[in-house]
C-alpha cells in the first residue's frame, strides 16, 4: 500500500504565497514522476507542474515564472512553492506520483487533496 500525504494548503490573500507538501510513504521501491494538479469548483482537474525523479521540471502556462516545483527524493516528497497567488486559484490542490512499487508494480497514486482558498 503506499500514500501520498498533502499538506501546506490553507488561506491567502491574494498576491500572497504558499508551500504545498507531499510526502510519500508505503511499500515504496521507486517513484518517477511527481507532480501537481488542481481542480477549482465546476471545472476539471487540470495540471500545475511536474517534475521527474531526475529533476526535470514542466509548469502549465498559468503558473510559469511564479512557482517552484522540487522534489526530495530521500524523503519521497514533493514541494510546490507559489507565488503571486490570483483569486482564480482557489482550487484543491492534488499530488500525484507515478510509483514503482516493491513489487516492481507501477502505479499512479493520488493524495486526498488540500483546499488553497486565495482571498481577493
Amino acid at each position: 500500500q503506499v500514500q501520498l500525504v498533502e499538506s501546506g494548503g490553507g488561506l491567502v490573500q491574494a498576491g500572497g504565497s504558499l508551500r504545498l507538501s507531499c510526502a510519500a510513504s508505503g511499500n515504496i521501491f521507486r517513484i518517477n514522476n511527481m507532480g501537481w494538479y488542481r481542480q477549482a469548483p465546476g471545472k476539471q482537474r487540470e495540471l500545475v507542474a511536474t517534475i521527474t525523479g531526475g529533476g526535470d521540471t514542466n509548469y502549465s502556462d498559468s503558473v510559469k515564472g511564479r512557482s517552484t516545483i522540487s522534489r526530495d527524493n530521500a524523503k519521497n516528497t514533493v514541494y510546490l512553492h507559489m507565488n503571486s497567488l490570483k483569486p482564480e486559484e482557489t482550487a484543491v490542490y492534488y499530488c500525484n506520483a507515478e510509483v514503482i512499487h516493491t513489487t516492481f508494480r507501477k502505479y499512479n497514486w493520488w493524495g486526498q487533496g488540500t483546499q488553497v482558498t486565495v482571498s481577493s
